[in-house]
């Protein structure tokens, strides 16, 4: 590259959310000690707060059938309600592992 010029990357909201979830879904056996074989995600991002969040769960039961996400846990509401899970991407123990029961609550709270 020559010094007189300067490459740009510019994206638009839509390019940054995709770049974020596609470099989750490529890192999650890093990100959630997993194999990601063997889960499926869910991801949101709040544009007002400037949040993210990024869930996986078991893809299939013992039986071979699906495992969907669960209907009653709202994503949106989650990432105002729930903490950081970490401050850094760069660390170990990036994650917080909760119980469904224990979202489906969340969810259903005015909290």
């Amino acid at each position: 590259m020559s010094e007189d010029n300067i490459r740009i990357i510019k994206l638009s909201k839509e390019a940054i959310f995709e770049f974020i979830y596609e470099k989750f879904v490529e890192k999650q056996e890093e990100f959630f000690d997993v194999n990601a074989i063997d889960v499926t995600s869910t991801f949101d991002i709040d544009w007002e707060t400037g949040q993210f969040i990024f869930c996986v769960h078991k893809s299939e039961n013992e039986a071979g059938n699906i495992i969907p996400f669960p209907k009653e846990i709202d994503v949106k509401k989650l990432i105002r309600k729930i903490p950081d899970t970490t401050d850094t991407m760069f660390t170990c123990n990036r994650y917080h592992e909760y119980a469904k029961d224990e979202l489906i609550y969340i969810s259903k709270t005015d909290k």
